[in-house]
């Protein structure tokens, strides 16, 4: 059973509001691209830095992630929920008055390079200096939050509500949490012996693609993933990590991950054949960045989940087996430059070649 309602389930208010989040979502992608993606590949260039791509095996299920730390990338975690989390949720994800984006709180905190001019209403997607500010905050520790703002009632407005947002929920309890939905212990994490407990909370990193021993945001960034399940809409969680080098999106489809792909110049005359584009029209609309005769475009990974992770179909108590792969890669595809608006993602079989 998803937690969240299908279209066909929504009155014709939500849907219009499901419309909506589905559009300012589609825009934060862009933006989060340039950001976690292209940003920090000119930081790499502004510090004569080489850029470390990402090798395709580290795009599989289970893959292990090198564990060095690049300060060039840009990493940040955010959270964009299609309704207002409610204030019951406060014990677990930590947003009070204390870290609200007014201007008072934003002066206070010294990491910001904000001036007395800031204007209230740039906290809103719609304002079109939404995206400044959105920058000037991302590289604040722990979260922001974007969701729908509580008293526009004529329409839906969604606004980043609050930023220095922590997650507070336990791993144990997250794990306990999802082992509970598919059917794999029927109350208590221990139920079975700290053995089984401990294999849960390992296929509870698997899960939403992550190795078992991950940085405090993407940590942060599945745990949130896991609670907002509790709150009967959908969101979205962002993070961008200084290991992976990539973006990460967690949605009620599942989990994506977005990284910068060099394409030799024969590489990019192959693919455009393949899709029936000329070779001048793939690197005008697809090719990002440029270095030396390779073209970098952004590539996304997309995973599914196999019967394993789902809930069984019956509703029966199963035991788990550790050994077998809870997530199989979906999706493989060139990303459109942010910009465009005319070319879709392009399918392309890179991982397992």
């Amino acid at each position: 059973m998803a937690f969240w309602r299908v279209r066909e389930e929504l009155s014709q208010a939500y849907r219009l509001r499901r419309s909506y989040y589905e559009l300012l979502r589609d825009e934060l992608d862009q933006h989060l691209i340039q950001y976690a993606l292209i940003d920090s590949f000119q930081n790499f260039l502004s510090k004569k830095k080489p850029y470390p791509f990402v090798e395709k095996r580290e795009l599989k299920p289970r893959a292990r992630i090198p564990v060095t730390e690049y300060e060039c990338q840009n990493a940040f975690l955010l959270i964009f929920i299609e309704d207002t989390v409610p204030e019951a949720h406060k014990k677990y994800i930590r947003f009070f008055e204390e870290n609200k984006t007014v201007k008072q709180n934003l002066l206070r905190c010294h990491a910001l390079p904000l001036t007395k001019k800031f204007d209230r209403n740039q906290k809103y997607l719609e304002s079109v200096h939404f995206n400044d500010l959105l920058k000037v905050l991302l590289p604040i520790d722990y979260a922001l939050l974007i969701q729908r703002d509580p008293h526009s009632k004529t329409k839906n407005r969604y606004s980043l509500s609050h930023f220095h947002v922590r997650i507070d929920w336990p791993i144990a309890d997250a794990a306990e949490d999802l082992a509970g939905n598919l059917r794999y212990i029927s109350k208590d994490l221990y139920e079975k012996g700290d053995k089984y407990a401990e294999d849960i909370q390992k296929k509870f990193f698997e899960y939403y693609c992550q190795p078992l021993m991950v940085g405090g945001r993407r940590t942060a960034a599945i745990v949130a993933a896991q609670y907002l399940k509790r709150i009967p809409c959908i969101s979205t969680v962002y993070v961008g990590s200084c290991e992976t080098r990539a973006m990460i999106r967690i949605s009620e489809r599942g989990v994506s991950k977005l990284v910068l792909m060099k394409f030799s110049d024969n590489e990019m005359d192959q693919i455009a054949e393949a899709n029936h584009l000329s070779p001048r029209t793939f690197k005008k609309n697809y090719v990002v960045l440029r270095e030396k005769k390779s073209g970098i475009c952004v590539f996304q990974a997309t995973y599914g989940f196999t019967n394993h992770s789902r809930p069984p179909d019956d509703g029966k108590l199963r035991d788990l087996n550790p050994d077998l792969y809870w997530l199989t890669v979906s999706g493989q595809h060139v990303l459109p430059k942010p910009d465009v608006w005319k070319y879709p993602p392009i399918s392309l079989n890179v991982i397992y070649t």
